[in-house]
């Protein structure tokens, strides 16, 4: 099992940066599949970003292509997700996940997920 804890998340301009992490314990987080996600008011949790076990290829939502990128920090047991040309749109909760193992349900699913972070907040203001 792991616990997850993200941090980051803070009122920023349009067109700023911030970066996300997420510490893991218990567990490294080489050894799984690891996501970000986030959640607008009103709206369902949506994928944002994945990094697979082991290898570490990497996916990205249409959204946030070219703008973010996911990485991992074996010796820090920490992923991070940096955030640059950010946008109002990008206003959300943001949270970190772990999988297992995907086993047939599609990686940018929340339920493809075991483990979740309590979510940082980032605000985008225009």
């Amino acid at each position: 099992q792991v616990q997850l804890v993200e941090s980051g998340g803070e009122l920023v301009q349009a067109g700023g940066s911030l970066r996300l992490s997420c510490a893991a314990s218990g567990r490294t987080v080489s050894s799984y599949h690891m996501g970000w996600f986030r959640q607008a008011p009103g709206k369902e949790r949506a994928f944002v970003a994945a990094i697979r076990q082991s290898v570490g290829s990497v996916d990205y939502a249409d959204s946030v292509k070219g703008r973010f990128t996911i990485s991992r920090d074996n010796a820090k047991n920490t992923v991070y997700l940096q955030m640059n040309s950010l946008k109002p749109e990008d206003t959300a909760v943001y949270y970190c996940a772990a999988s297992e193992g995907y086993s047939g349900v599609y990686f940018w699913t929340p339920r493809a997920y075991d483990y979740w972070g309590q979510g940082t907040q980032v605000t985008v203001s225009s």
